[in-house]
């Protein structure tokens, strides 16, 4: 999350196509980072015999935030500029790395 808020930032200020570059680049790099670990822990939890299943499920549900994301993002630029869609992005981002810094262990919660 923290390389994609770098990211962000850095799409929201440039001014240079160098520094259009570094973000896309950062990215980039996020992307590969995720997407993998996403897959995996798929695989992990899924039972083999609904692997498949577990599979097409999450990328239905990836497509739907995504489509969710997209639309929220386009309404922003529209509205308010690219600079803000990117600051927007960023304090998402913010938002889910606090969330899951402070999301309860599996130890600490109560039925």
């Amino acid at each position: 999350m923290i390389v994609l808020i770098i990211a962000d930032l850095i799409l929201a200020n440039s001014t240079h196509w160098s520094t259009l570059l570094i973000g896309v680049t950062l990215w980039g790099i996020h992307m590969g980072m995720t997407q993998g670990l996403l897959a995996a822990m798929v695989a992990d939890n899924a039972p083999a015999d609904l692997r498949g299943t577990a599979y097409g499920f999450f990328n239905l549900m990836s497509g739907l935030a995504l489509l969710a994301a997209s639309v929220l993002a386009g309404f922003v630029w529209d509205e308010f500029g690219a600079t803000t869609t990117f600051y927007t992005g960023a304090t998402f981002c913010l938002l889910t790395l606090i969330g899951l810094v402070w999301q309860p262990s599996h130890s600490e919660t109560k039925l």
